[in-house]
């Protein structure tokens, strides 16, 4: 089944580090097992901006031209074989995420799809976005595994953030937030804000989130704005104030959410014996760690990878305003302006947040 699909769209093409264009280029056509989409709205990543400045070479993209993209909504135009029974038929309104896994191996089996041992072929593993081609574009051809229905109480522009809200719960599910604990947020972009409130639905009695400040403007001002406590990086001991928050403690679990090697350094200076560090941005450079306090602290030292199943959980916790999306959305560009968009975003012009592109 489908409906009338343009043969030719516009996507974003990048050629090589640092160059890329909105071009026309042939619409897929999905196989089985496989739906195509009309994208209504894709949220600018990090990792967005790492890839367009070749930071993973070889990686993502594993080669040039390539297509990126992985937060997104839109609706379903026509339907592969193998798809019938699972909720998804021509117009139902859907929301995306990256990885699309073999289902067979040791790691998908055990729910750990996001490390699948056959990733990088992309036979048996798809990462849209990173190592296949993704959805900044007018249309996009995903497995069924990687679509969820969106529900009618959020717009497109929410729900392309449901992929990121879905890896900010995994990440305070990695570090076992629980029912009282001191939760300590290093970055104050759209993970770090949104596993902030991942944390207090799973229990979390206390939230800080540290970033370079002041706390009355940008990244830092909307964690303000949000209701959580706040540390300025740029001025602030970060361990030392929050050893004071807690009694001489410190945190239960650092989500380090920074993307920079010196952040590491804070968690686990900052976190109280027996804690646990969770690190879900991906530094480019090394990052040291102090293997001694680490061990005679017994502290957990965790990585986060997408997510691993989540995205149907966290989809009516966003519903339900749980976990705030919509707060994060702060810009809107045409898939043409592209450019411009992803400047603003790595900028953080305007105290930008989340920068959403609307391909039609």
């Amino acid at each position: 089944m489908s409906t009338e699909v343009a043969a030719r769209m516009e996507a974003l093409v990048i050629a090589g580090p640092n160059q890329y264009a909105v071009e026309t280029v042939d619409v897929g056509s999905p196989g089985p097992g496989e739906v195509l989409c009309k994208v209504h709205a894709v949220s600018i990543c990090g990792t967005d901006s790492h890839l367009l400045r070749g930071d993973y070479p070889g990686f993502w993209p594993p080669s040039y031209p390539f297509t990126s993209g992985h937060e997104w909504a839109g609706e379903v135009v026509e339907v592969g074989g193998g798809t019938e029974g699972f909720g998804l038929s021509v117009g139902t309104r859907v929301a995306g995420t990256s990885h699309a896994a073999c289902g067979y191996c040791a790691r998908c089996v055990e729910g750990r799809y996001n490390v699948c041992e056959n990733y990088g072929n992309p036979r048996l593993h798809r990462h849209y976005g990173h190592n296949w081609t993704g959805a900044l574009a007018q249309y996009v051809v995903h497995n069924i595994k990687a679509v969820f229905p969106l529900p009618d109480e959020l717009d497109y522009a929410e729900g392309a953030l449901l992929d990121p809200a879905s890896i900010a719960l995994h990440t305070a599910n990695r570090g076992n937030v629980g029912a009282g604990d001191v939760v300590l947020i290093l970055g104050a972009g759209p993970i770090g804000l949104l596993a902030a409130d991942a944390s207090l639905v799973l229990g979390a009695s206390r939230v800080v989130v540290a970033a370079p400040g002041p706390a009355t403007l940008g990244r830092l001002g909307k964690a303000v704005e949000l209701g959580h406590e706040t540390l300025d990086t740029s001025v602030d001991d970060v361990p030392a104030a929050v050893r004071q928050m807690t009694g001489g403690r410190g945190a239960d679990v650092v989500l380090d959410c920074a993307g920079v090697p010196e952040s590491l350094t804070t968690a686990i200076a900052s976190l109280r014996r027996g804690g646990r560090c969770v690190v879900v941005g991906i530094p480019v450079r090394p990052a040291a760690v102090d293997l001694q306090k680490l061990v005679l602290d017994e502290m957990d030292l965790v990585g986060v990878r997408g997510s691993a199943g989540e995205m149907r959980s966290v989809i009516p916790l966003v519903r339900d305003g749980r976990i705030r999306v919509k707060p994060l959305i702060t810009h809107h560009f045409p898939l043409r302006e592209f450019a411009e968009a992803v400047t603003v975003f790595d900028e953080r012009r305007d105290g930008a947040v989340k920068v959403v592109i609307h391909p039609w």
